[in-house]
């Protein structure tokens, strides 16, 4: 059964959180769907509607709102991100001295897993004949290091950032571990980063967390004046975390988020009619 005109814009435009589940989730807007609206793809008109707005930006985050485009175009651009954005990551790691307790294979992949902060545009990808690489596809790092003990430690410290110098490696941001030594311990390895993309490993997608969700609009269905206006007050930061889960990759994970919005929602009420039994 087509649905009434007075509903198209509402269907086409808006996923609604009703009482009894989520609706208009599917995408409508193609040709010859609904009569008297032209859906036919028209690359101006997608220029006139569409829009970015910069909520938050800085080194490690960076989070904007899309206006304009459908659900699943925003979903495609959250997998470019994760898998097609071009990095730099280590591929090769030449162990010459190891005498840590971290055994060489475990070594190397922590190493690989580490960001490497370089600029991907400055070099090119690697031949995979090319075992060598050069000054124009390959990073040359080494991690020289040994530990040894700090002679002006205190006497009483059990703190081994007093007690060893060099006993933490790691890169340049603090909270990223290498290994641990302990004196007469030393690592000598020698790293080549080369360009990659998440597609083909993990280690060379740009983004820890990728995600989006629909932006929440609330629609007051009457006037409320007085004291009556005081009590829908707390719900707009209900219904705002309530749509929070709205993130999806895909369908399977939308579905799972209808279902933990419904599991608070519930949660909620009953809260609220626990505290009302107690008045």
């Amino acid at each position: 059964m087509a649905a009434p005109m007075s509903n198209v814009d509402e269907i086409r435009n808006r996923v609604i959180l009703g009482e009894f589940g989520v609706k208009n989730v599917h995408t409508t807007d193609y040709p010859g769907n609904y009569p008297g609206y032209d859906d036919t793809w028209d690359l101006e008109k997608f220029k006139k509607n569409f829009r970015i707005d910069i909520v938050h930006s800085d080194e490690d985050t960076l989070e904007f709102d899309m206006i304009g485009i459908d659900a699943s175009i925003a979903n495609a651009f959250r997998r470019i991100l994760l898998a097609e954005v071009p990095t730099m990551a280590i591929e090769k790691v030449f162990i010459y001295n190891n005498t840590s307790i971290i055994q060489d294979e475990i070594l190397a992949h922590r190493l690989g897993l580490v960001p490497i902060k370089a600029d991907p545009r400055l070099f090119e990808y690697r031949n995979p004949e090319d075992q060598e690489g050069t000054e124009i596809d390959t990073i040359q790092l080494q991690l020289k290091v040994k530990c040894t003990r700090n002679p002006r430690a205190p006497k009483d410290s059990s703190d081994p950032k007093e007690l060893y110098l060099n006993a933490n490696i790691g890169p340049v941001h603090g909270d990223i571990l290498l290994a641990q030594l302990r004196p007469g311990q030393e690592l000598d390895v020698v790293m080549h980063c080369v360009k990659g993309i998440g597609k083909d490993h993990a280690k060379f997608s740009p983004v820890a967390t990728a995600s989006y969700r629909l932006l929440p609009e609330i629609t007051l269905l009457q006037t409320i004046e007085g004291e009556q206006a005081e009590s829908p007050r707390g719900s707009f930061l209900l219904m705002s975390w309530l749509l929070r889960p709205l993130m999806s990759s895909s369908l399977s994970a939308r579905n799972f988020s209808q279902s933990l919005i419904w599991q608070k929602w519930t949660r909620w009420k009953k809260i609220r009619h626990s505290s009302h039994s107690l008045e």
